[in-house]
């Protein structure tokens, strides 16, 4: 008789566990195999371009900034219905980001959020105290569904020349309640750690690609501002993409006009 060997299989990304296989099994499946194979990842995440997606930003920096280990799948947009229907082959929602794991399918920035949170609690993406999460998840929501004046006037593109324009009277107002919200948190939390709640978590996420537009637009902002947007820039998922950003070639002319 064989002897027994043990095998690892990658339990999700909970645990391991292990069951008992011949030598042959073990030659078979570990020995011959690539550990890339061997240990898949089951996680994927669908974005578009990175010098202008900043919803696919949010996401990936939650992942990345975590060593959640995932794999990139890149459509770039508005380049014709070929990479439409690569989007809509894996979401019906027709839009980037998206989540794969395994059978599920998580679509918009804020709930792949909400769902790595719960798929991985150890990262902590929202505070433990109930008082601080509520807090977290107010200034998320309201980045989620709010400034649409500052994202239509001052989109993320890191290619483009940092240069200030004349802004709305309501892009002005977006840009006055965030630099609130920053201040709030730094204020309230500051001797925690030097993001929005301490650690990083899914707040700085969610207002990652306001610190390239305000970057970019040469915005004015108060110095505990901009120490928190330096902070940003320091973690190095922050750099990861941005450098990724910056070596991109493909150009979308819509958001080259500004």
């Amino acid at each position: 008789m064989e002897s027994a060997r043990l095998k690892l299989y990658a339990g999700g990304f909970f645990g391991l566990f292990v069951t008992p296989v011949t030598r042959r099994e073990f030659e078979a499946n570990c020995l011959r195999r690539p550990t890339r194979e061997f240990f898949e990842v089951a996680l994927k995440l669908v974005i578009g371009n990175k010098n202008y997606s900043s919803w696919s930003m949010r996401p990936w920096l939650a992942l990345r900034a975590n060593n959640i280990a995932f794999d990139e799948v890149f459509i770039p947009l508005y380049t014709g219905e070929a990479d439409k229907k690569r989007i809509l082959s894996f979401t019906h929602s027709g839009k980037v980001p998206a989540l794969i794991d395994g059978d599920v399918t998580v679509w918009d920035s804020l709930a792949i959020i909400e769902y790595v949170a719960e798929r991985f609690p150890q990262t902590r993406l929202w505070p433990e105290d109930p008082a601080r999460r509520a807090h977290a998840r107010s200034i998320s929501a309201e980045m989620h569904s709010g400034f649409a004046a500052l994202r239509n006037e001052c989109g993320m593109n890191l290619h483009r020349p940092v240069r200030a324009i004349a802004l709305s009277a309501d892009a002005r107002a977006n840009i006055e309640r965030i630099q609130e919200i920053w201040t709030e948190c730094r204020d309230r939390y500051g001797k925690i750690g030097p993001f929005l709640f301490g650690d990083f978590g899914a707040a700085d996420a969610m207002f990652a690609p306001v610190v390239h537009r305000f970057r970019t637009y040469a915005i004015e902002v108060a110095p505990e501002v901009q120490a928190y947007m330096d902070t940003m820039v320091s973690l190095s998922a922050f750099q990861e993409w941005t450098r990724a950003a910056l070596a991109e070639t493909l150009v979308i002319e819509k958001f080259e006009t500004v």
